[in-house]
């Protein structure tokens, strides 16, 4: 199987939202539908219905964040010496030339990406721009949007 890659905080907040399924949740759902149980008849309880599904969506859910975790590459990027270029885990503070903005990225697995948050998958067209870039340089990005050139204003390593 192909390695995936994976920030060391990407992974950390995986296993946490494992041990909250496993130690919380999946009891709380087990709890419900045994409750939901002694209410009698199955077929017409909805209550024990939902209950199932919800333990359905949850064992999908750790199912998947364990196949994540046995699969991921963990890249700890204060570990590296990239010498200030941009790698895989980096943060980059980029000037976007043409609207004359400032925009912060944290370079992520594709399990990770959240634009809301900054954090854009190391395969977009934006990470694929800027890695192996340093301070200084500038990136010609040909995005879906049409081409953005963004100079890099500091890399750092968190």
């Amino acid at each position: 199987m192909n390695r995936v890659p994976l920030t060391a905080r990407g992974a950390e907040q995986l296993r946490a939202e494992l041990e909250q399924l496993k130690r919380v949740e999946r009891p709380r759902v087990i709890e419900a539908i045994a409750e939901a149980r002694a209410h009698g008849d199955l077929k017409e309880n909805a209550e024990y219905h939902a209950a199932r599904e919800q333990q359905g969506f949850i064992e999908g859910r750790i199912q998947e964040i364990e196949g994540k975790l046995s699969n991921a590459e963990i890249i700890d990027v204060t570990k590296l010496n990239p010498g200030g270029r941009v790698v895989f885990g980096a943060t980059v503070d980029v000037l976007e030339i043409d609207k004359d903005e400032e925009h912060s990225f944290i370079i992520v697995g594709d399990d990770e990406a959240d634009i809301k948050q900054g954090k854009i998958s190391v395969g977009s067209p934006i990470a694929r721009g800027l890695i192996g870039k340093s301070e200084g340089d500038t990136a010609l990005v040909e995005a879906p949007g049409g081409k953005r050139e963004f100079e890099i204003l500091e890399v750092r390593y968190e």
